[in-house]
C-alpha cells in the first residue's frame, strides 16, 4: 500500500521475498506515496519473468504527464484495477473497496477498504460528508494524520480533526502515520496515548517494522 520512497530497501530489511507479493495498491499520485512503485514492479515481477502481479490505482496513475507508473513496466502486470468511486476490485481473496474521493491538492485520491475488516484513510483535507461515507466500527483504521493542529488550505488531516472523527466512527483499533516535523516534535507516541485516554480508544502510533494481528 502506497510504497513511497525507501519501500523497496525496507522490505529487503525486513525479509520480504518481492516474488510473494501479489498486489500493489497507490491510493494517489503523489511522491511520498509513489516513490517505489516503478522498483517494486520491477522487483515483484522478477524482472518481467513473474506475470502475476496486480496493481490498483487511480486512472492518473497510469495516465496523463502526472503518471507515475512507467508504460513499459505496466505491460508487466496481470491486471490493473482502477479505482473510482463506487468501485470494488479483487485479486485473490482480497476485495478493495473504495470508501470516497478525498479533496487532496487537485490529485485524484481514495479512501479505501480491504476485506470489510481495515480501513485506510488516506491524505486529504477534513470533511463532514467523511462522517457519512466511512464506515462505522471498523476493526482496524489506517489514517494519515500529517498535523497536530489544523492547517488552514493545506488538504492534509489533523489530531484536532481526526480527534472528532474517532468519537463518532469508534475503531476498534486506530494506527495514526504519514507524520510532519510538527507531529514527531509532540511525540506521536503521546499523542496516540492522550487521544486513547480521552476517547476511551486504542489509538497507536506506526513505527518501522510494525505487524500488527487481525485474528
Amino acid at each position: 500500500m502506497d510504497p513511497g520512497p525507501g519501500s523497496f530497501v525496507y522490505l529487503k530489511e525486513i525479509g520480504v521475498d518481492y516474488r510473494d507479493i501479489d498486489l500493489l495498491v497507490l491510493s494517489h499520485i503523489h511522491l511520498d506515496h509513489t516513490a517505489d512503485v516503478n522498483t517494486l514492479i520491477e522487483a515483484c515481477t522478477d524482472g518481467g519473468r513473474r506475470k502475476d502481479l496486480y496493481l490498483f490505482c487511480p486512472r492518473s496513475a497510469l495516465e496523463g504527464e502526472d503518471r507515475v507508473v512507467l508504460p513499459y513496466l505496466r505491460r508487466r502486470l496481470k491486471d490493473v484495477g482502477l479505482l473510482r468511486e463506487g468501485v470494488t476490485a479483487e485479486c485473490k481473496d482480497l476485495k478493495v473497496s473504495v470508501i470516497m474521493r478525498h479533496t487532496h491538492h487537485g490529485a485524484e485520491t481514495y479512501g479505501l477498504s480491504f476485506n470489510d475488516r481495515v480501513v485506510y484513510m488516506t491524505c486529504g483535507r477534513y470533511e463532514e460528508r467523511m462522517l457519512e461515507e466511512y464506515p462505522d466500527n471498523p476493526e482496524l483504521l489506517i489514517v494519515n494524520t500529517t498535523f497536530y493542529k489544523k492547517r488552514e488550505g493545506i488538504d492534509h488531516l489533523s489530531v484536532e480533526e481526526i480527534k472528532e472523527f474517532l468519537k463518532v466512527k469508534r475503531p476498534k483499533r486506530t494506527v495514526i502515520t504519514h507524520f510532519s516535523m510538527e507531529m514527531h516534535e509532540k511525540d506521536p507516541r503521546r499523542v496516540a496515548e492522550d487521544l486513547s485516554q480521552e476517547l476511551g480508544l486504542e489509538v497507536i502510533p506506526a513505527e518501522d517494522g510494525m505487524v500488527l494481528d487481525l485474528n
